[in-house]
């Protein structure tokens, strides 16, 4: 019989929170030692803001208006899809760190550790979500200066726009980390995690769906980035929004269990 004086032992959750709070600032600091592959990935959607807006602009203003050239129209076009794509391109230093850690042996020392198994993959996840959602903050601050503006947007739907974004983040990072685990080098990953970059290229980020070539409409409207990228700007500017705002949500509750199991599995899967 224990004494009535005896520390109580942690419970299954307890331990899980304390051990991936415990993974997430490795994760945390990890990022901060290592800031350059932070900025490169946060200076690309920067520059093709800029780029777009600039040299651009008045074009792309004049033919999605269909009137003459109002820069400010563009960009407030362009943002939610740059927001969106800045997500894309943190994914790229999760792969990495992600298979940094599988091939210099630290996540097989973790898995001999009393650790809850989890906390590995949940302090990459929560990290890369954390470092995704500071990215959008500072490139949505860039598009405030360069004269985006939301007027329209009440405060729940900032809430919601913030929570999409979130959500967004986390089911991509969920596939980031399944493409780190299984890639052989850091190299590797990086060229895996490529087509998360790329996809909002070939989106409505930069020009609406119709204004493309017909053969070409099916795989900039039929991928995960487009009814996102339109979700977000109904949110913020106005606009309809139809069908995208739970084609959104069946893309990412689709991709986060993906990634997830994925993830889960690899990880399990003993080492050779």
């Amino acid at each position: 019989m224990s004494s009535p004086l005896a520390p109580a032992r942690p419970t299954r959750i307890s331990l899980a929170v304390r051990d991936s709070s415990t993974m997430l600032r490795r994760n945390l600091l990890h990022a901060r030692r290592y800031p350059s592959l932070t900025l490169n990935l946060l200076l690309t959607p920067i520059v093709l803001l800029l780029l777009f807006v600039y040299v651009f602009g008045d074009v792309m203003s004049a033919g999605i208006g269909g009137g003459g050239a109002d820069r400010s129209e563009y960009i407030a076009y362009l943002v939610p899809g740059i927001l969106l794509m800045t997500i894309g391109g943190t994914l790229v230093g999760t792969a990495v760190s992600v298979s940094m850690d599988m091939t210099e042996g630290i996540t097989a020392r973790f898995r001999t550790m009393a650790i809850h198994r989890g906390s590995v993959l949940i302090g990459h996840v929560i990290g890369s979500v954390l470092q995704s959602v500071i990215s959008v903050v500072l490139v949505g601050a860039v598009g405030v200066a360069i004269g985006f503006r939301s007027t329209d947007a009440s405060a729940l739907e900032w809430i919601a726009a913030l929570g999409l974004l979130a959500l967004f983040a986390l089911a991509f990072t969920w596939i980031a980390v399944g493409m780190g685990m299984v890639s052989p080098s850091a190299e590797a990953a990086s060229n895996n995690a490529l087509p998360l970059v790329f996809l909002p290229l070939i989106s409505s980020a930069f020009v609406p769906v119709d204004a493309m070539p017909g053969w070409f409409q099916p795989i900039a409207e039929y991928q995960p980035f487009t009814p996102a990228i339109e979700t977000l700007r109904g949110l913020l500017l106005g606009t309809e929004i139809g069908n995208n705002w739970w084609i959104t949500i069946v893309w990412c509750v689709g991709l986060a269990a993906l990634g997830y199991r994925w993830s889960k599995a690899v990880f399990d899967r003993d080492p050779k």
